[in-house]
């Protein structure tokens, strides 16, 4: 079955097509419009794919469970978290592929998933947490996945962030759709000084039942954190201990999970 992209509309009318046996790009003019979705199909369930769904964001690796990818392109203040053009061109291009081998082995950061969305499913890595700042998508659970190292601010893109709503509860789950092997992790906290606060501890908590604390700093450096080899298929991040500070917005602008 052949690797398909399709664009629809919103009563699921194709507005564009291309298709190709391991590989597929798409380069479709047209103006997208509230409702349009992009659709993948073909892909093998427990394939690795190297995904590109605009031409205005870097291609990711990604792992597909399936049984399809549908992408709503996102519109009004759901676009916020991306980067200005994307999506807004007149002509949009398209790319899927098989990933390599050799690039599914590598050791890399597992957690980058820029084309991760709240309302995507089937692909991985995937972010969730049980709250977000005012539910607004600038502060939602996948900026911490995007990849944007930008934190000396807040609000629009590049300055994304997973906010916590001052919730002392609040925890991010990584979900890798599949076992894998982490050495370790990074947290670059959100470092708007003096806007931000910022966090002393958290914990990490991974699906084999075994947990970590880690001490943070002040910094807007990511800090990095060795862990010995963890089989796991998702870890969560809680238990986060903001410092004695006077502001009460600690967040975070990027999750790092390295291994195989």
């Amino acid at each position: 079955m052949p690797l398909t992209l399709s664009i629809l509309d919103k009563t699921g009318v194709e507005r564009a097509r291309a298709e190709g046996p391991s590989e597929v790009v798409l380069v479709a003019d047209l103006d997208y419009a509230p409702g349009d979705t992009i659709l993948l199909t073909g892909a093998q369930p427990g394939s690795h794919l190297m995904l590109a769904l605009d031409q205005g964001m870097a291609p990711a690796l990604v792992y597909f469970v399936g049984p399809e990818l549908r992408y709503p392109v996102p519109f009004g203040d759901d676009r916020i978290p991306y980067p200005p053009g994307l999506f807004r061109d007149a002509r949009h291009r398209l790319w899927v592929r098989e990933a390599r081998a050799a690039e599914v082995g590598q050791r890399r950061n597992l957690a980058l998933n820029p084309w991760d969305a709240a309302s995507v499913s089937g692909v991985f890595p995937h972010g969730t947490a049980n709250v977000e700042t005012r539910g607004e998508a600038v502060f939602a659970a996948r900026n911490a996945l995007d990849g944007e190292a930008a934190n000396h601010d807040h609000g629009v893109w590049p300055f994304t962030s997973w906010g916590i709503n001052q919730d002392p509860e609040a925890a991010l789950t990584l979900d890798f759709g599949r076992e894998v092997v982490l050495d370790e992790i990074g947290l670059r906290l959100r470092a708007d000084f003096p806007h931000d606060a910022w966090w002393q501890a958290a914990s990490l908590v991974f699906s084999d039942g075994s947990e970590v604390t880690l001490d943070l700093k002040k910094t807007a450096e990511t800090q990095y954190f060795a862990l010995p080899p963890h089989k796991v298929t998702w870890l969560r991040l809680e238990r986060l201990i903001k410092a004695d500070d006077p502001s009460p917005f600690p967040a975070l602008t990027q999750i790092e999970a390295w291994g195989v």
